[in-house]
């Protein structure tokens, strides 16, 4: 089918060849190190294998490799009313954690700072961001092995006050706001909106995940031509033990081996859908006033 367009994406370990239509959606890919081919759009199956077929036996022939993936123009009708997304602008590359390793970067302790601090034992603000970049990366990587089943995700979408959502996921089974924590070896108590970590003083992290999955739903709605509710998803890295009180519905509470289980959901989102929350989602602009 002429219409089909091949291109490559290298990305955390990747290396695929998308098969998309014109306007940018991804009908297709395949995995080029296994040969695997994930089908997105079923009624695309036979037309992208034989694209991808010829694009084999032409192997000898150079592949353009644009990165990030190719943005549909300002035109395509999967972003009406949003301008041309510019790579500045483009969340896809966020890499998880993205806005802790900033932090760190920037304004991280200097070396004798963190000498005192561990003579004294004391943690520093570091410490917490490098615990937190770790938590995020590990979840990130449970997120991302996703993607086969027809799942998009980005990693930190930064929000107004300097809060940003550690991780979008978007499917088939809807939209999800993901907060990860990391709290390894402690055990951790969820009730309808704190959380207590080794008994410890409670944290709004129910509300504050609640809050977050809100402000998305506002703005992803709002540049969508349908409603899109938003999930809040609780994960905890490297918990001991956790205990959810039953009477807390309005957020899922996971540990980040059970991140998985978000993979087989479906029914909220078919394909067009979902390309075009991704398309709105990847957009740093539409952030800004969340």
């Amino acid at each position: 089918m002429d219409e089909l367009k091949v291109t490559s994406w290298k990305r955390y370990g990747h290396d695929r060849l998308y098969v998309n239509l014109p306007d940018g959606t991804a009908v297709a890919w395949m995995d080029r190190r296994t040969g695997e081919i994930t089908v997105l759009r079923s009624e695309y199956r036979d037309a992208a294998g034989d694209v991808l077929a010829r694009l084999v036996e032409m192997a000898s022939d150079p592949i353009p490799s644009p990165s990030p993936p190719p943005v549909p123009s300002a035109g395509d009708r999967i972003r009406p009313g949003l301008p041309l997304l510019t790579p500045e602008n483009d969340l896809a590359k966020n890499r998880p954690g993205e806005e802790l390793r900033q932090r760190l970067a920037e304004s991280g302790p200097g070396l004798w700072y963190r000498f005192v601090a561990w003579l004294l034992r004391r943690r520093t603000d570091e410490d917490s961001w490098r615990t937190g970049l770790a938590g995020e990366r590990r979840v990130g990587q449970e997120l991302e092995r996703l993607e086969r089943q027809g799942w998009r995700v980005l990693h930190s979408i930064p929000l107004p006050r300097q809060v940003d959502i550690d991780h979008l996921l978007i499917g088939p089974g809807g939209v999800f706001a993901i907060n990860t924590k990391h709290h390894p070896q402690k055990r951790v108590w969820v009730g309808d909106d704190m959380v207590k970590v080794n008994g410890g003083k409670a944290q709004p992290y129910v509300i504050k995940s609640r809050a977050e999955a809100e402000r998305a739903r506002k703005v992803l709605t709002t540049h969508c031509d349908f409603d899109v509710p938003v999930r809040a998803v609780l994960v905890f890295v490297g918990a001991l033990k956790i205990d959810v009180v039953p009477t807390q519905l309005g957020v899922r509470v996971l540990q980040e081996r059970a991140v998985s289980s978000l993979g087989p959901l479906s029914g909220e989102l078919t394909p067009p859908q979902i390309e075009r929350v991704y398309s709105v989602a990847r957009d740093r602009r539409v952030w800004a006033d969340a």
